[in-house]
């Protein structure tokens, strides 16, 4: 099973990024798909998970109003749009896979994509 993170970058604070999440169609049926980051030193955190069907979503506090999950399951992909954003959303973002929904511990979730970074700066 594997997930493929991409579309991190550098970016100047206020603006916009949109990651990706792939998956072969096998690993995403059926499973929620979450969002996580990790700054440097710090722990990993929730992001937000979008369910399988219906499209529900589930966001932390910092990340309504500002970042939004989708899918198409056509493509096998998930994506996190972030707007608005700060430099304190610096962090490698990683994308994984649960059949909890919903769920915001890392713990539950199966498979884990290798991360992308994103970097906001002020």
């Amino acid at each position: 099973v594997q997930l493929q993170a991409s579309g991190g970058g550098l970016v100047q604070a206020g603006g916009s990024l949109r990651l990706s999440c792939a998956a072969s169609a096998s690993t995403f049926s059926g499973y929620a798909v979450g969002w996580f980051r990790q700054a440097l030193g710090k722990e990993r955190e929730f992001v937000g998970s979008i369910s399988w069907v219906p499209d529900s979503t589930y966001y932390t506090d910092f990340a309504k109003g500002r970042f939004t999950i989708s899918r198409d399951n056509a493509r096998n992909t998930v994506y996190l749009q972030m707007d608005s954003l700060k430099s304190e959303d610096t962090a490698v973002y990683y994308c994984a896979v649960t059949d909890i929904w919903p769920s915001i511990r890392s713990s539950t979730y199966d498979y884990w994509g290798q991360g992308t970074q994103v970097t906001v700066s002020s």
